[in-house]
């Protein structure tokens, strides 16, 4: 989302990393942006900023682990998610100065037996990975006897609660509040500790020009009245968010209110298969037909790459692709870019496979009889085994399409909007964890269905068996 404020100059503009829908900080609206009335209490206060210091922007959203890494990685300039001030964070972020301060609260379900944090010994809590509230588990973790079990969401962690798997959970006060509010049954568990100042953040020893404009305006909008306006609407005691928005709970009401999120997903994760795999195939059968060439360099350089990224996990990937590489050539990578790459280095990997062992499959004395009628390598290659391999591969470029398919999924972890992404951003502002994620199934099983009876048809052209 980019915003120009009247008079910005191209030299200041800013990719600043935030968090998905974390109320109050961050309230995205269905299409994932934070262009609603309310984006939220940061987004508010970091918009007035901006028009105050004439500065331009473009928000990027993704979870707390991947903005820290993002930015450490110089995908963006800024960090602006709820950060709270930490030693620990101080020696790797300079922050501004800060504009709230937020406690944490230790969450239980309203029939627990949990009614303070002597009762957690030998018991299992939930925090969310790579915040304060981890950090405060882990720092009394030993003295209460209890184990930790993290999560990449609130609400992700506040359902494993819920059911029992784990018996409490530490997270912000305002979020556990909000849930609360939301009708999930839990209740706090003491009062607000641990205050913490929260503030906007820069890597360490860059952006200080970045640094002075958020200060000046932080303090222009504090001496006009913004900021208390700001601070009113989101935590006052007549607050217009919190509380006062009805939500149909319903699954049809879920589906109707988050329609056009949803099909932002939908089309966000097609579009990137279909890219991907055409990319893919491309490679894979370029590798395939070297992993048969008779020359060894180039069976060895299509068994490597093969090994290389059918081995990495796809989330490590991503985040290789996504925080790695810019981290060592200082080029940023577009979100989509890095999500297609992601997709195209795994799947080409086994497509490249498969149409090694298509080509295999041909008889070798087709290749033979070709060669003796005087035909080069490749044009019997080309005009004899090939035609062939191809009808045997059909049913397995098919299936690659649903793994890749199934893959984008994974890309939720650096901020993709693709449709898993779209089902945390919508749960983060419901928190109907459950039948927003069976909706979502639900979709993934109508397009693997699709994909599934193009294979069956090909199949059946084909009259190929399984």
């Amino acid at each position: 989302m980019l915003a120009l404020p009247t008079g910005a100059k191209a030299a200041d503009h800013y990719t600043i990393g935030t968090g998905p829908t974390f109320m109050p900080f961050q309230i995205q609206d269905n299409q994932g942006t934070y262009t609603g009335k309310h984006p939220g209490l940061e987004i508010e206060i970091f918009k007035a900023i901006a028009k105050k210091e004439h500065f331009t922007y473009t928000f990027k959203p993704m979870e707390l682990t991947a903005n820290i890494t993002a930015l450490e990685g110089n995908q963006t300039d800024g960090i602006l998610a709820a950060l709270m001030i930490t030693p620990e964070r101080k020696d790797k972020i300079d922050f501004s100065d800060s504009y709230l301060s937020v406690g944490l609260t230790l969450a239980a379900p309203t029939n627990s037996k949990i009614k303070s944090w002597k009762d957690l010994k030998g018991k299992t809590i939930a925090v969310k990975a790579g915040s304060t509230s981890e950090a405060y588990a882990e720092s009394v973790q030993k003295k209460y006897g209890f184990n930790l079990r993290r999560f990449k969401d609130s609400n992700t962690e506040f359902n494993d609660v819920l059911v029992g798997n784990t018996v409490a959970a530490v997270d912000s006060t305002a979020t556990v509040e909000y849930a609360i509010k939301n009708k999930m049954k839990l209740h706090l568990v003491g009062k607000a500790y641990n205050k913490n100042p929260v503030a906007f953040g820069v890597k360490k020893g860059t952006h200080k020009k970045l640094l002075r404009q958020f200060n000046a305006g932080l303090k222009a909008i504090k001496a006009d009245g913004t900021y208390n306006k700001i601070i009113e609407t989101y935590l006052g005691k007549h607050s217009t968010v919190t509380g006062s928005t009805k939500i149909d709970r319903s699954f049809i009401g879920l589906l109707r209110d988050n329609a056009t999120s949803f099909l932002d997903g939908i089309k966000m994760t097609v579009e990137i298969t279909i890219v991907a795999i055409i990319l893919a195939t491309v490679i894979g059968v370029i590798l395939g037909i070297m992993g048969v060439f008779p020359n060894k360099a180039l069976r060895a350089i299509s068994t490597t790459y093969a090994f290389i990224f059918r081995s990495i996990p796809v989330m490590v990937l991503a985040f290789f692709v996504y925080i790695g590489i810019p981290n060592l050539t200082g080029q940023k990578i577009p979100l989509f870019v890095a999500g297609v790459a992601t997709i195209t280095l795994e799947n080409s990997a086994y497509t490249a496979s498969f149409v090694r062992g298509g080509i295999n499959a041909v008889p070798k004395g087709q290749m033979e009889a070709a060669r003796a009628c005087g035909l080069s390598y490749l044009t019997a290659m080309r005009q004899i085994v090939l035609p062939q391999a191809v009808r045997i591969m059909v049913p397995s470029f098919i299936n690659q399409f649903i793994i890749a398919l199934k893959g984008t999924s994974v890309l939720s972890a650096i901020g993709v909007a693709e449709l898993t992404q779209q089902g945390t951003i919508i749960i983060a502002k419901n928190m109907e964890g459950f039948k927003v994620w069976l909706l979502i199934a639900v979709m993934y099983l109508i397009l693997i269905g699709i994909l599934t009876w193009l294979s069956n048809a090909v199949k059946k052209h084909y009259k190929l068996a399984d």
